[in-house]
């Protein structure tokens, strides 16, 4: 065991575990208001923070569901959060005793998913467990880079469809933190949802989410556009540190026409650094199951990353 680790389970450390989590560019997934979401719609959240002397080393947020009556799946989805100074060896000790004290009631079964990209991960973190899932894919854009330079970025074919749309002089753009079109945009959603007969985090979890924070603009963004004063596509952008989370999007036929998506999308990247934002995490990138999204994403410029994949 190495001297001087000490782990806190739970710990009432709101502020500390957001400057932390800021400070490492975490995911939405480890951001403690995402915790907090889920736990105020009846999901068992478990945190743990590693500590030495005072200085914190790591950070890792668990959602835990029961599967059987004896059985509870604890996950850490793109998680643990590590200062980078924290080496392999220290990286090994926290997981391996993370595993052995999770307060679980049942029988724990508990998942980490490194949020580290593939190409720069080292397997001996995770030594000694076992891959039962595949990596998440996604695309990162750095924000702050030059617009000039992001726009070069962009997918020819992608860049084409932008600039129809800013050709549309009709068409008027607002990025807000508007609670009002917020929740035009979740009951669009759920629309969607409907008819298309997919799923995903309850829309109740945005509403939540938000209540999470002392301010709605700490919380999202929406990127929405109107024609005649109706709105007719919006995206919406979870904030979480220095780095915001693509979440849902809607368009009608004629946003879809329009290519309003497209600018949405540019305009949001021009605005974000306004709110200190430096990273846009456009959400899972699937070709197979989601071709025309993850297009969508791939064709926005920014750096593909796969992660290692999920560990028991």
């Amino acid at each position: 065991m190495i001297r001087g680790m000490e782990l806190l389970w739970n710990p009432p450390l709101s502020e500390a575990w957001t400057r932390f989590h800021r400070d490492n560019s975490g995911s939405l997934q480890q951001s403690w208001a995402y915790g907090e979401a889920l736990r105020s719609l009846g999901v068992e959240v478990v945190r743990v923070v590693a500590m030495d002397q005072g200085r914190w080393l790591a950070c890792a947020q668990f959602i835990a569901r029961r599967i059987l009556a004896y059985i509870s799946l604890a996950s850490c989805s793109r998680g643990p959060v590590f200062d980078p100074q924290v080496g392999l060896e220290q990286r090994r000790e926290f997981l391996q005793r993370v595993r052995q004290g999770l307060p679980v009631k049942t029988f724990k079964v508990p998942l980490f998913s490194p949020n580290t990209p593939r190409t720069d991960w080292d397997a001996q973190e995770v030594k000694g467990m076992h891959r039962v899932l595949t990596g998440y894919s996604t695309v990162l854009i750095d924000l702050m880079q030059d617009p000039q330079n992001l726009r070069a970025d962009l997918d020819g074919k992608w860049r084409n469809r932008l600039v129809r749309a800013e050709n549309h002089t009709e068409l008027r753009f607002f990025f807000q933190p508007s609670r009002a079109q917020l929740q035009n945009l979740l009951a669009r959603e759920m629309e969607q949802r409907r008819s298309r007969g997919f799923f995903g985090l309850p829309t109740d979890f945005v509403t939540r989410y938000v209540e999470a924070h002392e301010k709605p603009a700490q919380a999202f963004r929406l990127a929405w556009v109107e024609k005649q004063r109706t709105p007719i596509a919006s995206m919406l952008f979870l904030l979480h540190g220095q780095v915001a989370t693509y979440h849902v999007g809607w368009a009608n036929d004629e946003g879809r026409q329009a290519n309003t998506h497209n600018l949405l999308l540019w305009r949001a990247m021009m605005e974000l650094p306004q709110a200190q934002i430096k990273c846009l995490d456009l959400g899972g990138v699937n070709t197979r199951d989601l071709a025309g999204i993850s297009r969508f994403k791939l064709g926005a410029g920014g750096r593909v990353i796969t992660l290692p994949g999920t560990f028991f």
